[in-house]
């Protein structure tokens, strides 16, 4: 089954339990603010999709929407359609999500690609850490491995593409970037992006109340650079439990003033 309108959204079957709406063949923003669009209009009718179509995850990713959903709970057809009429009648448009200041240290030990990255782009190692730090990152989506964020909003002077040999092993929280893009590596695994510094904070908990990734597709990131001694201190502090994640969320006054 692949209904479409022309140059409109596809409704592609994923599995017999899925649905996703490929909103354009091209990632781009426009397609991306489609995307964030028709995930907030879905989430706003969370309660009568479970329960008329048992829907269970509504992911996102650049350029799709996928729906999960219990096939045994109602026809899979009737969803897709639905899902389909939403997505031709959403506008794109801006989701605004929660605003992080994340802790980042950018020290040589734990920033071994800093100094390559300068060289291909004919800049100090100070300067790359610089203009990284001063950026504001948007989760686009969550992908690769559950927690991961890939973020957009990296400087254009400071895009490179993936190294050449990855890494067997990137260290846990590792703050890297590849391409147009930022992310964290929740746990050590391998990768091919380039290390930039390290975040003392864990990007996925399973036993967190509410919701294991800290980060979510539309929020903000912006960063606070900290020390060696401060990476150790907040990292003791995170293996101790003296910690919460709203300690580092931007309130809507400092937002709205910065």
């Amino acid at each position: 089954m692949n209904p479409a309108v022309p140059d409109g959204p596809r409704l592609l079957a994923l599995g017999e339990a899925a649905w996703t709406l490929e909103i354009s063949p091209q990632a781009s923003a426009l397609a991306h603010h489609q995307v964030m669009a028709l995930a907030h209009e879905l989430e706003s009718h969370h309660a009568h999709l479970a329960q008329q179509h048992g829907v269970t995850d509504i992911v996102v990713s650049f350029r799709s929407l996928t729906v999960h959903f219990d096939p045994l709970r109602s026809p899979g057809d009737q969803l897709g359609q639905q899902l389909l009429a939403w997505a031709q009648h959403t506008q794109p448009r801006p989701q605004s999500g929660r605003r992080w200041r994340l802790p980042l240290c950018c020290d040589e030990s734990v920033s071994p690609d800093s100094a390559e990255l300068a060289a291909a782009k004919g800049m100090s190692p100070e300067a790359v850490v610089a203009q990284f730090s001063q950026a504001r990152l948007r989760v686009a989506m969550i992908g690769f491995m559950p927690g991961f964020p890939y973020m957009t909003g990296l400087p254009a002077a400071l895009a490179l593409p993936r190294r050449a040999t990855p890494r067997k092993a990137v260290p846990a929280r590792s703050v890297a970037v590849a391409g147009e893009m930022a992310c964290i590596y929740p746990w050590e695994s391998p990768g091919g992006w380039h290390l930039l510094g390290r975040c003392p904070l864990p990007m996925f908990e399973l036993s967190h109340p509410q919701q294991a990734a800290w980060l979510q597709a539309g929020d903000e990131v912006q960063w606070q650079l900290i020390s060696l001694d401060a990476f150790a201190a907040l990292e003791q502090r995170v293996q101790t439990g003296a910690w919460q994640r709203q300690d580092f969320l931007i309130s809507t006054v400092e937002a709205a003033s910065a």
